[in-house]
């Protein structure tokens, strides 16, 4: 799945290739606004977009995903 916007595609691809305890980290962070390297560059709409992939991809998985 991809959102149309090349930035925040690329970006969800490498934050899932750190494993699925990572995303939810990054999901959790993005929920509450807090600044990772790995947001810079992103504005609040982006963000939100980037999040909805994060969790979009994360409810695939369940809790059944322990890397």
């Amino acid at each position: 799945m991809t959102t149309g916007n090349a930035h925040i595609d690329e970006r969800v691809e490498t934050l899932c290739e750190h494993g699925c305890g990572a995303v939810r980290e990054y999901i959790e962070a993005l929920r509450s606004g807090q600044e990772l390297p790995h947001f810079v560059g992103l504005d609040a709409v982006e963000r939100g977009v980037l999040c909805q992939e994060l969790e979009n991809i994360m409810a695939v998985y369940g809790d059944k995903c322990e890397i």
